[in-house]
């Protein structure tokens, strides 16, 4: 995917712009981390990741340490679960869906059934149908907060209904859930995972909230596959990137991480505000998601206009079609968490302009 550069305005990454990392903190704060634990995270080590911070995250969701993998981000664990759940199965995704979540489970042997959304999110008659269809299932893989490429939320009452339809059809939940603390307006929503009992999968990393560079995922999984996950990273790459992970450990301890995400919030809301002010001032005859958090507008152009046509018309701007995440010809989805509001308003202009 292009990025933004003097010439192209790039809306087809879901990327924070610069002024969202914290770089002379966390410049400190992994000095801080080598000087105190020094031996310990610049050599081998367990595969599950650093103990600090897997307790840490165990007590923000009420487990134990032992169920909590991290990995090299969260995209890196998710290609370790697929290769011990997919393979052979029928895995369940929002129709549209992220689309390296696409390339990762049929690589690894799976078969996708695919399942409508509203704008309510994923319908659960969509997912009874499907799962009708489909016997040998694997798991529901879904992103229910502030959807890629959507940005659309599952509401609460389909939270539950999806919950008790997986209790009755006895299938595995998978949360991917890397956007929900990006969230710019109205009440945060429980999540799957505490709707369960804590039964289902979750996942998630701190590339949104503090850095994607730093590749900090992870994962809470039942014991036993929390081990499986274990050896599989630990044979994979033998130990995972612990100086990353010491380093949010020590940002967070240090009290950095709620201020920071207010900070981030911030800087991508305007960029939000940006995007939808563009949108209603230069398009006609399309319709958008209004995502109260993360970084994605999904954009529906009339029906018969090809968006990949109208991208590879814009001059000087890009964004990804709707069909690379499974979505309709007339689909394209918008990242705004990169560019500037300025850059924003100008790359809108030009698509609008490039549609016939």
């Amino acid at each position: 995917m292009a990025v933004t550069t003097p010439q192209v305005i790039s809306f087809a990454r879901g990327v924070p712009a610069p002024e969202c990392l914290a770089a002379d903190k966390l410049a400190e704060c992994a000095r801080a981390a080598i000087e105190r634990d020094g031996k310990t995270i610049l050599s081998y080590g367990s595969g599950a990741g650093y103990t600090p911070l897997r307790e840490l995250i165990g007590e923000w969701f009420g487990v134990p340490p032992s169920r909590i993998v991290l990995t090299n981000g969260s995209l890196n664990g998710f290609v370790l679960l697929a290769q011990r759940l997919a393979a052979g199965k029928a895995v369940f995704v929002e129709y549209p869906t992220y689309d390296r979540a696409i390339k990762i489970l049929l690589a690894s042997g799976a078969t996708i059934a695919a399942v409508a959304m509203d704008e309510d999110g994923i319908i659960p008659e969509e997912l009874e149908t499907q799962l009708r269809l489909n016997q040998n299932a694997g798991f529901l893989y879904t992103i229910p907060t502030f959807q890629n490429p959507t940005g659309q939320t599952l509401s609460e009452p389909r939270r539950r209904q999806m919950v008790a339809l997986a209790e009755q059809q006895n299938l595995l939940l998978f949360e991917d859930d890397p956007y929900s603390l990006i969230r710019f307006d109205g009440e945060a929503l429980p999540a799957l995972f505490d709707l369960t009992g804590k039964r289902s999968i979750y996942s998630s990393s701190f590339s949104k909230t503090i850095a994607p560079g730093l590749r900090v995922g992870w994962f809470i999984l039942p014991e036993e596959l929390a081990e499986d996950l274990t050896e599989a990273a630990t044979s994979s790459y033998i130990t995972p990137v612990l100086l990353a992970q010491a380093t949010v450990h020590e940002f967070i301890t240090r009290g950095l991480f709620e201020p920071n995400l207010q900070r981030v919030n911030g800087l991508i809301k305007a960029r939000r505000d940006a995007m939808l002010a563009a949108l209603d001032k230069h398009f006609s005859g399309a319709t958008w998601t209004r995502p109260q958090g993360g970084y994605f507008v999904w954009v529906t152009l009339p029906v018969g206009t090809v968006a990949k046509d109208v991208i590879d018309r814009a001059e000087g701007v890009t964004a990804v079609p709707g069909p690379d995440f499974g979505g309709p010809a007339h689909t394209m989805r918008l990242a705004y968490s990169f560019v500037s509001p300025d850059e924003i308003e100008t790359g809108v202009e030009r698509l609008a302009g490039a549609v016939e």
